[in-house]
């Protein structure tokens, strides 16, 4: 007869461990920075160069468009406090 394994074969298994894992050493560090090769300035630079000229327009439209389209609601709200206002008995 076959033996039977009494375990669910639906339960999850743990993952697999790495062994040979090494903590880094914290010898050869110091609180100083580190040197970068470009400055912030440089890489807005090469950005604002290369990229952003080819979007320009396109987000200068979709821009325009948010704001035409927020101001609507906007000014027929001061519309209706205009209204409001005239239709409020003076004291």
């Amino acid at each position: 007869m076959k033996p039977t394994n009494h375990t669910n074969k639906n339960t999850r298994k743990f993952p697999s461990v790495d062994y040979h894992y090494q903590a880094s050493s914290l010898e050869n560090l110091t609180g100083r920075c580190a040197q970068l090769s470009n400055s912030f300035r440089d890489i807005s630079r090469d950005y604002f160069d290369t990229e952003e000229n080819r979007d320009f327009l396109s987000n200068a439209a979709i821009f325009a468009a948010l704001i035409g389209s927020a101001l609507i609601p906007i000014a027929a709200s001061a519309s209706a406090m205009v209204e409001l206002v005239r239709t409020l008995p003076l004291f």
